[in-house]
């Protein structure tokens, strides 16, 4: 267990299954990757087993392109889950990336200031590797 995790241990794991199970193992490697279709080059999160743009079957996981910038956050003060009630308040953001079909990807950002979140401000990952059975890691959210 660490400290430096930005929400505490004691919630929920993520559990990688066929579809979602490239994108787990890259960011257990420190890598960002998303879903894009090899028929349209069409980017999209979260990973379905059918392209959203052209119904092709045929995707795979590529490192995504281009910069992440916040599109929206929000600063819980309520805890959702009864671990959550020393944590909060925390912010959690939603990153946009305008190089990738403007997939969003939801994620907590790493030590937010005071007061409001520039919408548009310049992120970059945080990868926040948990140990135990199973390991995993959460990509999180840090401004740039």
């Amino acid at each position: 267990m660490s400290d430096s995790f930005v929400l505490p241990e004691g919630l929920p794991k993520p559990i990688a299954d066929d579809l979602d199970g490239p994108y787990w193992a890259a960011a257990a490697r420190g890598e960002l990757v998303a879903q894009r279709c090899s028929a349209c080059g069409t980017w999209q999160w979260t990973a379905e087993y059918i392209c959203h743009q052209c119904h092709s079957f045929d995707l795979g996981f590529e490192p995504i392109p281009g910069e992440a910038r916040i599109f929206s956050w929000q600063r819980p003060h309520h805890p959702v889950h009864p671990v959550l009630v020393e944590a909060c308040p925390y912010v959690v953001v939603l990153v946009e990336f305008a190089d990738a079909d403007g997939i969003r990807m939801v994620g907590n950002l790493v030590d937010p200031p005071e007061g409001d979140i520039p919408i548009g401000a310049k992120v970059e990952p945080v990868f926040e590797h948990h140990e135990g059975e199973p390991a995993y890691t959460l990509v999180q959210w840090r401004l740039a």
